[in-house]
Parts: C-alpha cells; structure tokens; sequence
C-alpha cells in the first residue's frame, strides 16, 4: 500500500492511501471516518487500484482550519480535487454508507467526471429517502435465530421509539456474520461526534435539487444493498436506484451494512464485473 497527500482547495492536506493494480477505483469511506476499515472490499485490489481517502479530519488527513468545512457538501471540492491530483479525466467511483452523500453531490456538481458509480449500502439523507423505524424493525427480525437477538432487538426497539440509545447493542445488526472477523471490524472503527455532527449540519443538503441532478446522471451506477441490514434496508437503497436513469440494483444475500465482509469472492465479482462492462 501506498500514501499520498494532496491539497485540499483551501489548501488542508488530505490523504489518500493507494493499494491493489488495474484501474482505478476511488473510494470513499463513511461514517464520516478514515478509509482504514474498507480494507480491499473483499478482494477488489487483484483486479483494480483502490484509492481510498481519508475524509479531511479523518485518518491521516489534516483537521481543516475551518470547522464548518467538515461539511458534506463542502467535502465535494476534496473529490475532485483528488480526481486532478489523479490526472484522471474521469473516474470510477465507489462509496460507502454516508459517503454515497458525498458521492451524490459530487454527481451532481461533475456529472461527467464520474465514468462508473458504485453505491454500497448507502445513506440516503442527501435524497431525502427516510428509513421508517417499522422497516428496520422486519429487516431486524429476519436475524431472530441468532442467539444474540433478544438483547440488540430489545435496544432497537428503544431507539425507534425514541426511549434508548444504546448503539453498541444493536452492533449485530451492521453484519451478516457478527463472528470474530466482525467484532474486529467493528473495534477498529472510530467515529469523532464533532466530524460527525459537521458533515450532516444545516445546509449540506437539498435533496430536491440533488433528486433533479441525478435524474438526468449519464453514467452507469451500481447500487448494492445488503439483505439484513437495518442501517439500509434494501427497500429505502431500492428507492434510491430508481432516482438514477437506468441504475442496477443488487441485494446481497444474507449481506449486512458492509457486504464485502459477507461472502467476500461474490461481492467483489458482483463490482468488478459492472467496472468491466
């Protein structure tokens, strides 16, 4: 793996970390946290370049001078400023999470910047797509026979109701396997309540506008959905492909919020093969 900084236009120093050989793929994390926990989706890097970053303030990205840079759709001129530092005249593009808003403001601001774009599991506020607490209530009650179940759907349950925020109980539910692989990942993320509370702030979205924008996307776009999990139901991802002309759609069996940990050789040919169309 290679690092590599570049200037922010405000001129933060950000990061981005380059690993695997092919084309190509930028991506981007969510959360908003550094890149680290991407890993190499599932075995992407045998066939393409992976160029992670670290969102400003994140990981080995500087904290910008300007607190209120932190912002989403501020974080759009970092993308492309990272797509001229690349030289790339177009690029291939993939997020995760929260960072399908970012990517979705990029779109709209560069539509022909983006060759390829692939969404995976993605958060859908910049679209203004809600996720009902009923839904990821049944998407939650397809793991009933996990022994772990009773305690995270009890914690649920309060957090849709507004009477309880105990989000390390309901952990299980971001995965297909909550094994020991999991656990691990999940230790190893961190996520900064400043850099988080910042990225969704007043402003950093018009989802009408956004809406419009992509409506009228050229590029092919992936969208992938993981059968269980609760932080994006399939249904709400659904909705989010049909905003796009044309988009495909993907439900990963048995997949929870970050699929390439579940059945790694699928989801990895499922994104390699809509790169190489």
């Amino acid at each position: 793996m290679t690092y590599d900084a570049f200037p922010a236009p405000d001129g933060t120093p950000l990061a981005l970390h380059a690993t695997g050989d092919g084309t190509p793929l930028v991506c981007l994390p969510g959360g908003p946290t550094d890149s680290a926990y991407l890993g190499d989706l599932g075995g992407l890097t045998a066939r393409h370049r992976l160029i992670r970053l670290d969102l400003r303030g994140t990981g080995r990205s500087a904290a910008p001078a300007d607190p209120a840079s932190l912002r989403c759709d501020r974080m759009a001129d970092d993308v492309e400023a990272l797509r001229v530092h690349l030289g790339l005249e177009r690029m291939n593009l993939l997020a995760h999470c929260a960072g399908a808003n970012l990517a979705a403001l990029y779109a709209e601001r560069h539509p022909g910047r983006v060759h390829r774009l692939v969404l995976v599991t993605p958060s859908t506020r910049a679209v203004g797509l809600p996720v009902p607490g009923g839904l990821r209530l049944a998407t939650a009650r397809l793991r009933h026979t996990e022994p772990w179940f009773p305690e995270a759907y009890a914690a649920l349950e309060a957090i849709v109701s507004g009477h309880g925020d105990d989000w390390e109980a309901v952990t299980p539910f971001s995965y297909g396997r909550w094994d020991a692989a999991a656990r691990a990942h999940h230790a190893a993320e961190s996520l900064d309540p400043v850099i988080l509370g910042a990225y969704g702030a007043d402003g950093a979205y018009d989802p009408a506008r956004t809406r419009a924008a992509l409506a009228g996307f050229g590029a092919p776009v992936l969208v992938v959905a993981g059968e269980v999990d609760v932080v994006a139901p399939p249904r709400v991802v659904k909705e989010f492909a049909g905003l796009f002309p044309g988009a495909e759609f993907v439900v990963r069996e048995g997949g929870g919020h970050f699929p390439w940990m579940d059945r790694a050789e699928e989801f990895a040919q499922v994104v390699d093969g809509f790169l190489r169309e």
